[in-house]
């Protein structure tokens, strides 16, 4: 039976450790506030700015909150982005996602001044992170990261496959596990064989939307498997990607969902969001 890795507790250990480096940053004059900009009342994106703005007040972090309605133009929103760019008060700046069908998020993210960009999402902090180079990583994949780091589990040479290519998660998960020294291959929709792929990976990450789509049969005997899905299945119940019951038997380590990969998001915002208190003042 598969150990749990427990979202939960390591992001809970991860903000008990911003805590204490926003107390010491605090005594030395310096003081953070996020932007989080929400347009529309989507139900799921106001439980996630509500999370988000809860985790500020932990760590010790201001939040400033721009609750915007659904017509809110593009030109709109960019003017309030133009003016959190020059607010010097404002360290970091967040747009809530997914942004109503008028508005183009190319545009917005690429709006961000990148280093308030605590998502990670700008396309200088997107290349920064191909390259090497210092920049702000996004949060999901950074949050894999720590989980496995903190589980003990060694990525160095090990077979990791990633399931998904979406430039949120996907791809910068590729680039931090090669940064691992993991050896990495990315599969999608259009991969052929993709069972016998994934029952190569000794860690399994799994991004790609469906419910439930992974089984053990997909999963080699031992493997960490790493669940970013969630969904709501017919019993209104969370569920990730991965078939928990059926994999768990199989995997060496896992993710539950809720309470695996979800927690470890926010804790890296935070993260994020403490690098940019200094980073603008570099």
């Amino acid at each position: 039976m598969a150990n749990l890795i427990d979202g939960k507790r390591i992001s809970a250990e991860i903000k008990d450790e911003l805590k204490e480096k926003v107390e010491k940053l605090k005594q030395q004059g310096i003081t953070g506030c996020l932007a989080v900009i929400q347009v529309g009342d989507d139900p799921a994106s106001s439980v996630y700015v509500r999370n988000k703005k809860r985790a500020c007040e932990y760590i010790g972090i201001e939040s400033c909150s721009y609750e915007l309605s659904g017509d809110t133009s593009q030109e709109q929103l960019l003017e309030l982005i133009q003016k959190l760019n020059q607010d010097k008060k404002i360290n970091g700046i967040l747009v809530q996602l997914p942004l109503p069908g008028h508005i183009d998020e190319n545009k917005v993210i690429e709006a961000i001044d990148p280093t308030k960009d605590v998502d990670g999402f700008h396309p200088q902090n997107v290349g920064a992170l191909l390259s090497g180079l210092p920049g702000f990583v996004s949060c999901t994949p950074a949050g894999v990261i720590q989980l496995l780091k903190r589980s003990g589990i060694s990525m160095e040479g090990k077979n990791c496959v990633v399931v998904g290519r979406s430039n949120i998660v996907g791809k910068p998960m590729a680039v931090l596990m090669l940064r691992e020294n993991a050896t990495v291959t990315v599969a999608h929709s259009k991969t052929q064989n993709l069972k016998q792929i994934c029952k190569c990976a000794d860690i399994l990450i799994v991004a790609i939307g469906k419910p439930k789509y992974i089984d053990a049969s997909y999963v080699k005997e031992g493997a960490a498997v790493i669940d970013v899905g969630i969904h709501r299945n017919a019993e209104n119940k969370l569920c990730g990607d991965v078939d928990f019951e059926d994999v768990c038997p199989v995997a060496g380590a896992i993710t539950p969902v809720p309470g695996g990969v979800g927690p470890m998001t926010i804790a890296m915002l935070m993260h994020n969001c403490v690098e940019s208190m200094t980073a603008a003042r570099a």
